[in-house]
């Protein structure tokens, strides 16, 4: 056969090739590779058929054979770096590109290849350079201009990469890969309306875009329009069916409510991978909201997201994990927020009644109180070390101490203000609020941390208890902190009057004296409605219909705070139904609720700690407090 020939049947090939017609060309490679052994563009081209194919060692040996007779090849240097990378290969893929730029320096697409990379590999400056070298050649890449954005918005210059995926939009049109990345740049920079409409236009454009549908949910989500959501998770669901979107899935029912629908999704997720942690922990968590304790605890005992613990090992003392206890000295250890450490740290007395001696390490707006707990040794904050036999998290302490239902460490109260405060707090309380008989003192928590996942449904805006405000024999206390609570109670139009100190409450001391100098508090689910359930007052919950897993499901009280009432959201978004009950609740005449009392200390046969003697020096509350 002529050269002719050869190089005829070649450019053929070459053209299926390029028209997606694989099989076609693939046939005839192999048929010119057949005739001559040493044709270096067929070895090549074969080499590209089988990457596409997902042969990537196939097309690495083909390669590999072409570079043996041609190895100044730059764009087949080019190629095998494809193939290397789709292995994991980086290191030697960036080799195979930076060999193709020595031969052609001019090479755009090297540049853009070595580029992704690069980025592959953590070197996010070595790629935005050589993604700017592959534009200062062809300006027109829009590739280049791509992936220069995703580099820059890896960076966290998220305006920067949006300027770029701009230009590559008025280059190329609508494209859907520039629309999705658009979105997630603009989401990072707190658009979420502006990221909709891009992931929107993505979609149109590619509706199989499995991962745009994802990130449409999350947006939605976020938004607070779970049921759109919803119906984005299960198209990406529909297109690929794998654990993190199974996962999401479940996690936008449960956002509704909608509790006996999520499981079986997170079952499917840990079918497919039986480590995944958001799957593993959203199951835990309705676990736990169904009162399913003994396993529930087991399971989030084993902390499976990283973003949510950070685990520690205090070097030379172990874990406690249930041993006999009597004569040892222990570390209970504070993790996550204000409101965790309210509630677990009745666990104190649970361990020193086993015979220990107890220290707390615990954040520092909270050291005050813990020391009052029955069971403490010594509260303190700082870095968890020292002299101890063991350690535990105080979210650990349930699953060791086997707690069930019916089992919960419930007498209240457990933390104690000093009596001191509660009287300076007293004078002052009937200042504004007088002694008349029949009025009633309500303390107010309407907002909690805006940086929590579900704080959009739990928080409600203070003018939606106005109708409350109206009602008589009623004094209101703000127990709301911040410059946003100000805001809001300057706003407030109905004339009604609500008493604020909270510039005075420098931790949850003060603020625990000032509860125990009101009648009832009422708080959207914060560290407050915590700290009041546990000092033993009347503590009104309001609790979204997606409500976290401490408060169970439909119950109306809390076997963790027995003088807590709740008072469930029916749908989310609509606090309508809860701020008429709460009316209703405050209009009949108020019942006297009786409280548990304390259990007693370590040593002691009854009463409770002596508040005063408890505390700690004043001094101690403004600096860390080494074991």
């Amino acid at each position: 056969m002529t050269s002719d020939s050869s190089a005829s049947r070649f450019s053929a090939a070459l053209a299926a090739h390029g028209a997606g017609r694989l099989d076609e060309a693939q046939a005839v490679y192999q048929a010119l590779i057949e005739q001559d052994p040493a044709h270096t563009d067929a070895l090549h081209y074969l080499g590209v058929v089988r990457h596409q194919q997902g042969d990537h060692r196939g097309a690495l040996e083909l390669m590999d054979r072409a570079l043996q007779h041609a190895p100044s090849d730059a764009i087949c240097w080019s190629n095998r770096a494809l193939a290397a990378r789709a292995l994991g290969l980086h290191s030697e893929a960036a080799h195979n590109l930076r060999e193709a730029l020595r031969l052609n320096s001019g090479f755009a697409d090297a540049h853009n290849n070595l580029a992704l990379t690069l980025r592959d590999m953590g070197d996010l400056a070595g790629a935005a350079r050589h993604c700017r070298a592959a534009l200062a050649l062809n300006p027109a890449a829009t590739d280049a201009r791509l992936n220069l954005g995703s580099v820059l918005a890896k960076l966290g210059r998220y305006e920067e990469a949006l300027a770029c995926y701009r230009e590559a939009l008025e280059l190329a049109g609508d494209d859907a890969a520039l629309h999705f990345n658009m979105a997630n740049a603009l989401r990072a920079l707190g658009d979420d309306a502006a990221a909709i409409t891009h992931y929107r236009r993505c979609i149109a454009l590619a509706p199989g875009y499995a991962a745009a549908w994802v990130n449409l949910g999350t947006a939605l989500g976020q938004s607070g329009d779970y049921r759109e959501a919803e119906r984005c998770y299960r198209e990406a669901v529909a297109l690929e069916p794998n654990a993190a979107n199974l996962v999401c899935l479940g996690a936008s029912l449960g956002a509704q409510g909608r509790n006996d629908e999520e499981a079986p999704y997170y079952e499917q997720a840990l079918a497919l991978d039986p480590e995944h942690a958001d799957a593993r922990q959203n199951l835990v968590w309705l676990k736990l909201k169904r009162g399913e304790y003994r396993e529930g605890w087991a399971e989030y005992a084993r902390r499976w997201r990283a973003c949510d613990y950070a685990p520690f090992d205090i070097e030379g003392i172990a874990e406690w994990r249930g041993e006999p206890l009597d004569g040892k000295r222990v570390l209970l250890v504070h993790e996550q927020g204000y409101g965790d450490q309210i509630q677990f740290v009745r666990y104190v007395t649970e361990i020193a009644a086993r015979g220990a001696s107890v220290d707390v390490c615990i954040t520092q707006p909270l050291q005050l109180l813990a020391q009052s707990v029955p069971g403490v040794h010594r509260a303190w904050t700082g870095k968890p070390a020292g002299d101890y036999d063991y350690w535990i998290y105080a979210m650990s302490a349930p699953s060791v101490c086997r707690t069930e239902l019916d089992t919960i460490p419930a007498t209240v109260p457990y933390l104690f203000a000093r009596e001191v405060e509660i009287e300076a707090w007293k004078a002052r309380v009937e200042t504004v609020a007088g002694k008349a008989a029949g009025h009633r003192r309500i303390g107010l928590v309407w907002a909690g941390n805006p940086g929590f996942y579900n704080d959009r449904n739990r928080s409600v805006a203070l003018a939606a208890f106005a109708p409350l405000f109206a009602l008589d024999k009623l004094h209101w206390f703000s127990l709301q902190k911040g410059d946003a609570a100000r805001a809001q109670l300057a706003a407030l139009e109905t004339g009604a009057t609500l008493h604020d100190f909270t510039d005075e409450l420098r931790d949850f001391g003060d603020t625990a004296a000032l509860i125990m100098n009101l009648d009832i508090v009422i708080a959207v689910d914060t560290s407050v409605a915590h700290l009041a359930g546990a000092l033993g007052k009347p503590v009104w919950v309001l609790v979204p219909a997606n409500g976290e897993w401490r408060w169970l499901e439909k119950r109306a009280d809390s076997p963790w705070y027995p003088t807590a009432r709740l008072f469930r959201q029916e749908e989310v978004g609509d606090w309508s139904t809860v701020i008429a009950a709460l009316r209703e609740a405050l209009e009949r005449k108020p019942k006297r609720v009786s409280t548990r009392k304390p259990a007693p200390k370590p040593g002691k046969t009854s009463g409770k700690p002596s508040r005063a003697r408890k505390a700690p020096e004043q001094d101690a509350l403004f600096s860390p407090d080494q074991p």
